[in-house]
């Protein structure tokens, strides 16, 4: 019977095992969803023992060639098992003007011919590299490399022996080795157990079928049928048994040899770009086989999408544009850097703003200069303290333990330790081997903490009990290792590592330009994202703290913003944690902040918004001694989030000696700009001001247009309302595995947009208006929300008031949500059920709110309180608050909205 996805072909002759070895190639049939038959074509070519055999491929060559048209470039691409060329239709379908596109259906595979023997991982690359001779893709011009699963290992076997031609190296859920720490897929030794081989994979389309069901979302029906098409007989799915026969686990397997030998030639890839696209969910090729990739290939970009599975371009065909971009770039790369440089580098972006000037970096170890001084204090039950030399010794020995355990220079560990001792010198410790440190808020929940660290695939994860726990529950890879908060765990480390004595580098060995930590912004505006630093940027934030707020040895911080709280050894400062639970900044309370001031004689104070709220919340419960303990500090620094001045001036009434700046700044960049806005003059400009820059940063403006959209130049003139754009050597490296992400933030070049909306005055000071994603477009255009805020804060009427936009993008309406006086209680905060039935504010309010409002209001609504991000509790989720907005506007019942809040996940408080 003719398979209905062919043109007819001879009768099947078969070999041993039922193989099909007599069946000439098919071509698909021309219904297949997405695959134009222009692109098929039958090539014959010598196998690696020099038999001529017949391949299906499919090549965009012979189009471009009847259009008359130029191949610049070539983008050689080779599936996996058990899918064939088909998977790369969109790479076809999408690919620029000049590029040939080449997909290979392997021997036995798709439409290539059957083999009547199984062939070896070694065969199937000399298979390859003589097809791409015959396709004329030797010496012919740059070539790039496109695989996915075990076409990873055959492609990167040709590429190898063609590193000069290769333009770049892009991969998708593809490995070289079986990571040691893990056993093999659950899924692959299954299939490949006896017994079981042949059942699953050949006499029955079960593994053909299952590929194309790990997909998230499901890919439709026809799609999935157009996989399996080529692999509707036993015979004809024998070569689909022979690729899970072939996977070398065992050490005497006969593909072993070549596997190792391609694993160790990746060195050899050291200069040639490559791009990791990956599917963290694929039961094959998942989180473990990223981080051993990445290990392998260092200089790799990576695109992680979460969720994604083994088909990861199918999942997210998205990723086909990312693929392409990349490529475009290796191109434009290779031009510039075949072109003869006749001037100086143009910095700027071609902005025309200034660079400002350099900052001094402070190396991230532990000063020694006051050896007898308290380093950390640990406030609450029992007192804990170490000194400077304590601290220093400790963090050499703990070292030396870790590197006992098998932490090497350059290995990421996630720490999940609460802010103190013990989380200072473990940090210091891992930076002292040159390790680069994983840090996420805990505030961030469960499942995105858990998300978070796996996204960063630490090699080790250092924890207390709980914390390991939850790492275990939620997939954190790495090995484990426990510390508790007394200290103990880590005295037995630093026994081993004074008995071990492994070498530790010398600080100049360290090279500065190499990762020194990742960190988890709050999440705020979507999935939090891993910024990296390198040891050198965060020396730098380490010197621009330092010199922007006058830090110096003798000074005392009271560390209440778990970011900064392990910054204050490397600045010789002593550092107090109070007794709060650092990860919950509301819980600090004005007793806790009065005695942690007193156990140090604290200067300065750095605390979060939500945290100097509670403190003039509970200034009732202090007794006199306590009050006469705040006027000690000369600096409050709060930041996370924009900090009225009202409380800022309450702030002030309890710590009447200090100065309480506001660094603006982000996960990305701190601080960028600083004032204290209890000094601000006031000024008719909308939105918050958050001062200068910082010396050594610079600011810029992307224009928005009348859509909102901002503008890739940058101007620096007063008035101009747009995205902030900033510069500094403190600066994030680049996003973690998020290379898109990174492409749209680094604009220009050496710039990060910082995706919030301001403007700057004719004095130079920069004035934030919201963020960028909050921003309205209403048919008049745009209208930013901290703008609209400014001017209702101080109505009588209003506690609190957040602003948010309701319908399609271009139409939008300014919705005003307000906080009456008094809601917002402690029931209204755990049930997250409004009181009442009322959402519509009264007819006076609702007038005093338009005539304050500078802007067309469609609807004044209330509520108890407003849902804030999780790890400051000061970030309005203005998402969210747009969401149950537009479902009150459009009639839903009370009850559904309640439901909703119900469902709310955020901390609620009575904040911006």
């Amino acid at each position: 019977m003719t398979d209905p996805h062919t043109r007819p072909f001879a009768q099947h002759a078969h070999g041993p095992a039922g193989r099909a070895v007599s069946d000439p190639p098919g071509i698909p049939a021309r219904e297949l969803p997405g695959l134009d038959p222009a692109w098929s074509r039958v090539v014959v070519a010598p196998d690696g023992e020099g038999t001529v055999r017949h391949w299906h491929v499919l090549d965009n060559g012979p189009l471009l060639q009847g259009r008359g048209e130029e191949v610049a470039a070539t983008l050689l691409c080779v599936h996996g098992n058990p899918t064939w060329s088909y998977l790369w239709r969109e790479v076809l379908a999408q690919a620029p003007r000049g590029w040939r596109v080449v997909a290979v259906d392997q021997l036995g595979m798709g439409w290539s011919e059957r083999t009547a023997e199984a062939r070896r991982l070694a065969q199937r690359v000399e298979d390859l590299d003589g097809l791409a001779a015959t396709l004329g893709l030797h010496g012919s011009g740059p070539v790039a490399l496109l695989a996915h699963d075990w076409g990873g290992p055959v492609g990167l076997g040709w590429a190898l022996r063609h590193v000069p031609d290769l333009l770049g190296v892009v991969l998708t859920n593809t490995a070289v080795h079986q990571p040691a720490q893990f056993a093999p897929p659950a899924v692959i030794r299954l299939a490949r157990a006896p017994g079981l081989l042949a059942q699953v994979c050949r006499r029955t389309p079960l593994f053909v079928r299952a590929a194309t069901a790990l997909s998230v979302p499901p890919l439709p029906r026809a799609v999935r049928d157009a996989f399996a098409a080529p692999y509707a007989t036993p015979g004809r799915r024998a070569a689909v048994a022979d690729f899970v026969a072939d996977i070398p686990f065992e050490p005497d397997h006969p593909s072993r040899e070549a596997l190792d030998a391609i694993a160790a030639g990746l060195a050899d890839l050291a200069q040639v770009p490559a791009l990791l696209v990956w599917g963290p969910r694929d039961p094959v090729f998942g989180q473990r086989y990223l981080d051993d990739m990445v290990r392998r290939v260092p200089h790799a970009d990576v695109q992680r999408y979460p969720g994604a599975s083994h088909l990861v371009l199918e999942d997210r065909p998205e990723g086909v544009g990312v693929v392409w971009r990349w490529l475009q770039q290796q191109v434009a790369a290779r031009a510039a850097a075949e072109q003869v440089l006749t001037g100086p580098e143009d910095v700027d972006g071609g902005s025309g703003i200034g660079a400002g000037t350099d900052v001094a970096r402070v190396p991230v170890r532990v000063d020694v200069g006051r050896p007898e001084e308290p380093a950390v204090v640990e406030m609450g039950d029992g007192r804990r303290s170490v000194t400077f030399a304590e601290l220093a010794g400790r963090v050499d020995d703990v070292a030396r333990g870790l590197a006992a355990r098998g932490v090497q220079q350059g290995d990421r560990v996630a720490v999940l330790v609460p802010p103190g001792i013990e989380l200072t010198t473990l940090v210091y410790a891992l930076w002292r081997l040159g390790a680069v440190v994983v840090v996420a808020d805990a505030g961030l929940g469960l499942g995105r903490l858990g998300s978070a660290l796996r996204s960063a695939g630490p090699r080790h994860v250092v924890g207390i009990g709980r914390a390991l726990a939850l790492a275990r529950l939620t997939g954190v890879p790495g090995q484990h290792l426990l510390v508790g908060t007394g200290g103990a765990e880590l005295d037995t480390l630093a026994q081993e590592g004074r008995t071990a004595y492994p070498g530790l580098p010398e600080e100049g060995d360290l090279d500065g330009d190499a990762d020194g930590a990742v960190l988890f912004t709050s999440g705020a505006t979507g999935p939090p994202k891993g910024v990296v630093y390198t040891r050198a940027r965060l020396g730098a934030q380490v010197g621009l703290l330092r010199d922007t707020f006058a830090l110096a040895p003798g000074d005392a911080l009271v560390a209440a913003f778990a970011p900064f709280a392990l910054y204050g050894p490397a600045l010789g400062l002593t550092s107090v944690v109070p007794d709060m639970d650092v990860t919950a900044p509301h819980t600090l309370t004005a007793r806790a902040l009065a005695d942690a001031v007193a156990a140090v004689g604290a200067t300065a104070v750095f605390a979060a918004p939500a945290a100097l709220r509670n403190v003039v919340a509970t200034a009732g419960e202090l007794d006199e001694q306590q009050r006469d303990a705040l006027t000690r500090p000369r600096l409050v620094l709060s930041a996370g989030a924009p900090v009225p001045v009202a409380l800022l001036r309450q702030v002030r009434e309890l710590l009447p000696e200090a100065a309480t700046h506001t660094p603006y700044g982000m996960t990305e960049a701190l601080p960028v700009a600083t004032l204290d806005p209890t000094t601000l003059d006031p000024a008719d400009e909308p939105g918050v001001c958050v001062g200068e820059p910082v010396p050594g940063v610079t600011v810029a403006i992307a224009p928005l247009d009348a859509d909102g959209v901002p503008a890739e130049d940058l101007v620096g003139d007063a008035g101009v309302l747009g995205e902030i754009v900033v510069r500094g050597p403190h600066v994030k490296e680049r996003y973690d595995r998020l290379w898109t992400h990174q492409q749209a933030s680094d604009r220009p070049h050496g710039w990060h947009r910082t995706g919030d909306v301001g403007h700057l005055d004719d004095r130079g000071r920069l004035w934030v208006e919201g963020r960028l994603a909050h921003v309205i477009t209403t048919p008049a255009g745009p209208v930013t929300p901290y703008a609209v805020e400014e001017r209702l804060r101080g109505l009588p009427a209003i506690a609190d008031v957040a602003v948010a936009g309701v319908g399609p993008a271009g139409t939008q309406q300014v919705v005003v949500v307000v906080v009456p006086p008094g809601r917002g209680g402690p029931a209204a905060r755990l049930t997250g059920a409004p009181r009442g039935s009322a959402v519509l504010a009264p007819a006076d309010v609702a007038e005093a709110v338009r005539a304050s409002a500078g802007v067309p209001v469609c609807a004044v609504l209330v509520r108890d309180w407003l849902p804030v991000d999780v790890r400051h509790a000061s970030k309005v989720d203005r998402g969210e608050l747009a969401r149950w907005a537009t479902g009150v506007l459009h009639g839903r019942p009370l009850r559904d909205r309640l439901a909703d809040a119900v469902r709310d996940r955020a901390p609620r408080t009575r904040s911006r």
